[in-house]
């Protein structure tokens, strides 16, 4: 093997032991748990049972929330490995893997191997990256999707022209709005290199040209295209009032509508700069103390190269900035492109003492809560009690395992290499949580255990229903149920209406009902405790509901649904 092979594979073996040690352990050893996962799941599992995969499901209503791309991937991965547990997170961790790779290479290409292992390893690192990575939410591909359409276009910006790459980079921007529709930000590229290359920064000759361009929008649209026509074509066939209002609202009211006038997640503009960066884009957010004045000598000195993933990522804040709804993984896309931003500086930053002192005190502040957890709960300190009696099947041997072996990497890292702190015992958190915690929580955060407790005490030859159900519940079902459709909370007293309507037709069917909506249906029916879940009481409800009610519902709005595990 070449030297420079063999620097590349050592390179790259340090990349995948950090997706191992900070994303991949764990994996295979829990279900998927709210608030997102266990809908995205069971959407792709009823996708593989029914052949419905051009319209989502949930629980057997249409869910027009996202787009299909992410649920197809779930899909494929159950059918690939038969597992739901390893299906549901697989998408995730391919997306974290090859992210960092895309950071990488394109690191390695404009300033260098140490600039791109460097960029690679820091975001790997970065608290909202594992984060969001290690679950199953869809802003994991979603930023896969985005940075290999900034990966292809900026190769093709500023080490080009290539036609191809700019294809690619459009096919890649273009999933990204399969998956979450806010994948176009990735052309902003364009725009972006448009205006460094007018104030003299090298952009490559003819790389934004008409023909290069339409090119980059010819595999946007296409992609975009090759889902919306067949979708759209499906939906006028049918014809129905319900596919409709779908195509509506995902197209619509999802999008221009969900960013314009949001209503939830409603935050002021300044959130994302005070509340999610500071904390959530550590370490690399602390660096750039250090990476500002860098980048003021890059503008002066007109390099694109670190100019066209830094506006990128500063043009994905302030554009969700200006969103009345907000959420801290909206802007996780541009946290990469920082990176990749920060590349030629890092290897100077990471010599400097003040950075080390930094990853010391920043590892500190990981320990210091497992220390106040362990330390506490065996003085029987009152607060720590009172925490731990909401989750009581949860053992303290992790939470101690980490403390111990974190205090011994932050020591070793302070005597040998100070910058080695915060990746080391970050390291420990992601390993204690990902094999000791998380399997001993799983139980109680996915329902799996009420589901069961709850199907036991509910004869099989009684007709059951779900009244405002948990999405978690969907996955452990052995038996047909009925549910009155996906979120109509927004609705009001609607859905226990129709439930009150459906449960009085028949005197021997079974409603499972919360307990803050028994009243006024369900207030003088029999009942008998299912358990506990989601913070609520549970209650098999039987015989008449409150007469108003009755007259209020509508039976016909029952939707006969088959959990994953019922009998074919």
């Amino acid at each position: 093997m070449r030297p420079d092979a063999q620097v590349r594979a050592a390179d790259l073996a340090w990349i995948g032991l950090a997706f191992l040690a900070y994303v991949f352990v764990g994996f295979g050893l829990r279900d998927p748990w709210p608030a997102d996962e266990p809908r995205f799941a069971s959407i792709a599992l009823d996708m593989v049972r029914t052949g419905q995969w051009l319209i989502p499901h949930a629980g057997g209503d249409l869910y027009q929330d996202k787009p299909p791309l992410h649920f197809w991937m779930i899909g494929l991965s159950y059918m690939l490995t038969g597992s739901t547990r390893a299906a549901f997170l697989l998408p995730s961790m391919l997306a974290s893997l090859g992210t960092l790779l895309l950071v990488y290479d394109l690191g390695r290409r404009l300033h260098g191997r140490e600039a791109g292992l460097a960029a690679a390893l820091t975001l790997a690192c970065c608290v909202q990256f594992v984060q969001v990575t290690r679950g199953a939410q869809i802003d994991a591909t979603l930023v896969f999707f985005v940075t290999l359409a900034v990966w292809a276009l900026s190769r093709h910006l500023l080490l080009g022209p290539h036609l191809g790459l700019a294809l690619l980079g459009g096919v890649a921007a273009g999933l990204g709005v399969i998956d979450k529709a806010v994948g176009f930000l990735a052309l902003m590229l364009l725009p972006i290199a448009w205006l460094l290359q007018r104030r003299g920064d090298a952009i490559a000759a003819g790389a934004l040209r008409p023909a290069a361009v339409s090119t980059v929008l010819a595999g946007f649209l296409g992609v975009i295209l090759a889902w919306l026509l067949p979708m759209l074509w499906y939906v006028h066939q049918v014809g129905t009032p319900e596919l409709a209002a779908y195509r509506d609202e995902l197209l619509f009211q999802q999008t221009v509508q969900r960013y314009t006038s949001a209503w939830h997640h409603r935050a002021p503009v300044y959130h994302y700069l005070v509340e999610v960066i500071p904390a959530l884009w550590l370490p690399l957010s602390a660096l750039i103390f250090w990476l500002w004045r860098p980048w003021r000598d890059d503008w002066r000195e007109r390099r694109a190269a670190t100019w066209l993933p830094l506006g990128f990522s500063l043009l994905v804040v302030v554009f969700f900035s200006f969103s009345t709804g907000k959420r801290g993984v909206y802007i996780l896309p541009a946290l990469p492109a920082l990176a990749m931003a920060a590349a030629p500086h890092l290897p100077a930053l990471f010599k400097r003492s003040g950075v080390g002192r930094l990853s010391l005190v920043l590892g500190a502040l990981l320990l210091l809560p497992a220390w106040v957890l362990a330390l506490g709960s065996t003085a029987g300190a009152a607060r720590i009690a009172a925490l731990l009696d909401d989750a009581p099947t949860l053992r303290l041997w992790p939470v101690w395992a980490f403390a111990g072996a974190g205090s011994l990497a932050w020591t070793v890292a302070a005597r040998a290499r100070p910058l080695l702190a915060w990746p080391a015992v970050l390291a420990c958190l992601t390993t204690a949580w990902g094999l000791g915690i998380a399997p001993q929580l799983n139980a109680e955060r996915s329902a799996s255990g009420f589901v069961a407790q709850m199907l036991e005490r509910a004869p099989r030859d009684r007709e059951l229903g779900m009244l405002s159900y948990k999405e978690q519940f969907l996955l452990y079902l052995d038996r047909e149920v009925v549910n009155f459709g996906h979120a109509r909370w927004r609705e009001g007293m609607a859905e226990p209406h129709d439930a009150a309507a459906w449960l009085a037709q028949d005197p021997k069917r079974l409603l499972l009902v919360p307990d803050p909506l028994l009243k006024p249906c369900f207030a003088a029916n029999a009942r008998r405790l299912a358990g506990r879940s989601s913070g609520d009481d549970w209650w098999l409800v039987e015989g008449a509901p409150d007469a108003d009610c009755v007259r209020q519902g509508d039976p016909g709005r029952a939707i006969r649904y088959q959990g994953p595990r019922a009998p074919r």
